[in-house]
């Protein structure tokens, strides 16, 4: 997944980063409302961890103001404000969960998951041939042996299997695995693609190219 994590606490910003990448997503951070409200709007995310007291503003008015333009990414509010009262405003103003300070990082990656997949109505698990993704978990399993992968291949086959049979650009997959000062090249992106076909050979599972519009994962 491609997060957008909104939060002005440089240190707890590097803990959950270094989480969330290690899981294999994408992270982009802001500190700033102003810094948010940019990102947000220029750049497409399956899901947004937002704190709520930032330098120059409330990350509720941030949220309001995407909701009201009919953004319906995820949102995950991550805040020390913690009361009754401010968690139904922020539920309210459109979050999908709300999580209080201090936190547990596999916590955060569960809810994400959660909001992500009640978003999408995904199913949890997901099987094409040998090759299953269980989403609860973030493991990929190929006779229902764990499939161990760098995270660039786990996060490119998770988008293609999200939901499988769906066709995927280049772009859109090289978006979800780069960062506004890393962009992936094509030619890396096919290289991902063919180390994977040949982890998939005899799995029941295929990854196909539709010329001209992306790829897409099918059964063999």
């Amino acid at each position: 997944m491609r997060i957008l994590l909104v939060e002005d606490d440089a240190t707890l910003s590097r803990v959950v980063s270094r989480s969330l990448c290690d899981q294999g997503h994408h992270v982009d951070h802001a500190d700033s409302v102003d810094a948010a409200r940019y990102l947000w709007r220029i750049q497409n995310h399956d899901a947004v961890l937002l704190d709520l007291t930032l330098p120059d503003g409330n990350g509720l008015q941030l949220l309001r103001e995407a909701r009201a333009r009919g953004d319906r990414t995820p949102v995950l509010v991550l805040t020390a404000r913690n009361r009754t009262e401010e968690r139904i405003a922020g539920l309210d103003a459109g979050a999908d969960d709300y999580l209080g300070k201090p936190f547990d990082l596999a916590e955060v990656e569960a809810r994400l998951r959660a909001v992500v997949r009640r978003r999408l109505d995904l199913d949890d698990r997901v099987s094409i041939g040998a090759l299953a993704l269980d989403r609860r978990t973030q493991r990929l399993y190929l006779d229902d042996t764990p499939l161990q992968l760098p995270a660039r291949e786990f996060a490119v086959l998770c988008e293609l299997l999200t939901p499988p049979g769906r066709v995927v650009s280049k772009a859109a997959l090289a978006d979800k695995l780069s960062g506004f000062d890393d962009l992936l090249a094509a030619n890396a992106l096919e290289a991902f693609i063919s180390r994977l076909r040949k982890k998939l050979q005899g799995s029941g599972a295929e990854i196909r190219t539709l010329r001209g519009l992306g790829y897409l994962i099918e059964a063999a």
